[in-house]
């Protein structure tokens, strides 16, 4: 792709991303491309939604942001609402989003901007509800959202079908980890009526229960107990949080198949969380149904994406102790000849990622008939 315009999204609590902030300025002026700050948080404004921050940006068609996976998640709901995709500059700590080091940010700005960089597409969720979502203001005085100023309701989205009787409101949201109900009060929980392709699975009484992308597996649904998905599927998971009851494992939807959340008439009030943020207040009888989205996210990759890799690596998996004696097995699993016909439609890691997982040139591979 060739650029035309940059939005930038700086952590600005780290000094480091402000210095790359302006690496990337730098290089914009040099290549004549007009570059601006998105999503900047000020006292005396308002955080505007992604759609508006966008037109306000003069919609980007490339978002480059600088932090840890939150920064990131800025950039995409934002990049989302005009097709734009989106490069993240790693300065995280255990992050799956970003990927590039601060020291490649003029390599990698270069290779998206002559087209040698890839684009890689990740499934996102949207929702509708039983009416438009509020945030009370006095729960906006006393959250504050801490270290940030919140983001404002979510708006209806304006190209949807808003005549669709009894089908709820559709909202311009787009999550690319997950959407969260949860309780609003530390002392009552969520009690919540949950469907799965218009059936009920069960009623929950829970801290909160999460709708999450593959993407978002790594995320908060992790945490809660849930499974690793492959960001290359497309799936929608749902993981209850400390549920009073016996089933309370995650359930791994079809991405076709929508999740609908009702808030039963005894049970506390619901907060719904957008990719973390506050974005609105459930009441008894209240629902919203969360889907997939017909609108990817696309991600910049400077190669293939090794997650398993950085799975390995972000949450330092350690091997188990039984297996010390076996010495150290090899990084990849793979022969050196040519891959038969029978498999090539499989997705393999390069071999090209060799020597970056730390593996000899040459080797790390299987030879056939050798043991994994």
């Amino acid at each position: 792709m060739s650029v035309e315009r940059v939005g930038v999204v700086v952590h600005q609590g780290r000094p480091e991303a402000v210095v790359a902030a302006g690496v990337v300025r730098d290089w914009c002026a040099r290549e004549g491309i007009p570059c601006t700050d998105i999503d900047v948080w000020r006292d005396d404004e308002r955080r505007r939604g992604g759609r508006e921050e966008a037109d306000v940006a003069g919609n980007p068609d490339l978002i480059v942001t600088l932090g840890g996976d939150g920064t990131f998640l800025r950039g995409a709901r934002i990049a989302a609402k005009n097709d734009g995709a989106v490069l993240g500059i790693d300065l995280g700590r255990v992050g799956f989003l970003t990927e590039v080091p601060a020291k490649d940010v003029v390599r990698a700005l270069d290779a998206v901007h002559r087209g040698r960089a890839a684009v890689e597409e990740r499934m996102t969720l949207t929702m509708r509800a039983s009416r438009v979502l509020e945030v009370p203001k006095d729960i906006d005085a006393l959250m504050g959202y801490g270290r940030r100023p919140m983001l404002p309701p979510p708006h209806v989205d304006p190209d949807a079908d808003a005549a669709a009787e009894d089908w709820g409101v559709a909202l311009d949201v787009t999550a690319l980890n997950d959407v969260v109900v949860e309780k609003l009060a530390r002392d009552r929980q969520v009690s919540l009526g949950v469907y799965i392709g218009g059936r009920l699975l069960a009623s929950y009484s829970a801290d909160a229960v999460i709708m999450a992308t593959p993407t978002g597996s790594t995320a908060y649904s992790f945490a809660a107990g849930g499974p690793v998905v492959s960001p290359r599927m497309d799936a929608v998971l749902f993981t209850p949080v400390a549920a009073h009851m016996t089933f309370d494992r995650t359930v791994i939807a079809a991405a076709d198949e929508p999740i609908a959340v009702r808030v039963l008439p005894h049970s506390g009030q619901g907060a719904v969380t957008i990719d973390g943020q506050l974005r609105g207040v459930l009441d008894a009888g209240d629902w919203v149904g969360v889907y997939a989205s017909p609108h990817r996210l696309r991600v910049i990759r400077l190669g293939p994406h090794d997650f398993y890799g950085r799975l390995r690596t972000r949450l330092r998996l350690t091997d188990a102790p039984a297996t010390a004696a076996d010495g150290a097995s090899a990084p990849l699993f793979r022969p050196d000849g040519p891959v038969p016909h029978d498999l090539a439609h499989l997705h393999l890691t390069p071999a090209d990622r060799d020597e970056a997982d730390g593996a000899p040139p040459g080797g790390g591979r299987v030879p056939p008939g050798s043991r994994p």
